[in-house]
């Protein structure tokens, strides 16, 4: 089978990882896939938060749980998040950031590191201390948050895919 498909016919959401750290060039490669999603218009809206700093990953964390009104890590435990936000002018910021998403977890999973889309980062980056965090980075501009990637190792095996369900594609010939 060719190795792409099975990627993508294998990944998984992960919900337990290991505190073990990702490889610097293996969080390269896949923070550079990322940067090679399809964006509309080749605008590249997209841009990408590497948050490896414990400290902030936990601020993250609280802030992300706050809003979910819960008193858990949002992010399983997870070493590294890595945040999608996208730039609010341009038409399709939405899709070029899922897309952005979709490659960060298609390149984690191809070179063996878990990983799970977390939802909340709008919210997040709507806060005021979201916005100091993107000041702090010199990021300007009116951007959404549109998801956090959390990576790291799986501490168990993913489970098997669910079958596909009846119906799922129409074809017209």
């Amino acid at each position: 089978m060719n190795e792409v498909i099975k990627t993508l016919e294998t990944r998984r959401s992960c919900r337990n990882f290991k505190d073990d750290p990702i490889p610097e060039e293996i969080l390269a490669q896949i923070i550079e896939a990322g940067t090679y999603a399809a964006t509309g218009m080749g605008k590249q809206s997209p841009i990408i938060l590497a948050i490896t700093n414990k400290e902030v990953r936990d601020k993250l964390s609280a802030m992300n749980a706050q809003i979910l009104g819960a008193k858990i890590d949002p992010f399983y435990g997870a070493p590294v998040i890595l945040v999608v936000l996208a730039k609010k002018d341009v038409p399709t910021y939405q899709y070029d950031g899922s897309l952005v998403m979709g490659n960060l977890m298609n390149a984690a999973r191809s070179l063996g590191i878990a990983s799970i889309w977390i939802h909340r980062a709008k919210e997040e980056f709507e806060s005021e201390e979201g916005k100091a965090l993107l000041a702090s980075l010199g990021i300007e501009g009116e951007y959404e948050g549109i998801g956090h990637c959390a990576l790291g190792y799986a501490a168990k095996a993913p489970k098997k895919a669910a079958p596909r369900k009846e119906n799922y594609v129409y074809y017209i010939r």
